[in-house]
């Protein structure tokens, strides 16, 4: 396949450039909201001409209904039927709460394990800035610092730790049971 050379061929013809659409001429639409509000006051001063209509003529037997004031026309207020206004205050509900499990082996809650001392203690003082206590924990054969809270009896008192920290931006955390 041969080699073009687009550059020596040249450009291509400009294209030829739309006409402009006709202009509206402005007096048209004037004229046309002139014609329109002289039609509306004509009708409202039609209106004002027209008579008013008759009241119907009464015959021998009389099926008008006699003239009732606005007044009694309203009726009357419905009577309450529900008595739950006075009788909630008065009442008293009992709860019957779930038996919670003391486990004889305690919880604990670690939010984070680090390489160094510095990042461990830095945890511990966010950690402290929401009011709780936690201990940095390193294993004899690891390496590793772990920043622990607890122990906890039950289940739910770390639950209620942890949902704290995660209201400060404090994750993750996890719960499990010591294993000593």
């Amino acid at each position: 396949m041969a080699n073009k050379d687009y550059v020596r061929r040249g450009r291509s013809p400009k294209k030829p450039t739309r006409k402009a659409p006709p202009r509206r001429k402005p007096w048209r639409s004037g004229l046309l909201a002139l014609i329109l509000l002289s039609g509306f006051i004509y009708g409202l001063y039609r209106l004002s001409l027209a008579p008013e209509p008759a009241a119907p003529k009464s015959t021998a037997v009389s099926t008008s209904k006699p003239k009732v004031t606005p007044t009694e026309r309203i009726p009357p207020p419905p009577t309450e039927k529900w008595d739950y206004v006075e009788s909630l205050p008065n009442r008293e509900i009992e709860v019957i709460a779930k038996e919670q499990e003391v486990s004889e082996i305690p919880y604990i809650m670690q939010c984070g394990a680090y390489k160094t001392l510095q990042q461990a203690e830095a945890r511990k003082l966010d950690i402290a800035f929401q009011g709780l206590n936690s201990k940095i924990r390193k294993k004899e054969d690891s390496s590793w610092y772990r920043v622990v809270l607890g122990p906890y009896t039950f289940k739910r008192e770390a639950e209620r730790d942890r949902h704290k920290l995660q209201r400060a931006k404090i994750e993750p955390c996890a719960i499990w049971k010591e294993q000593q």
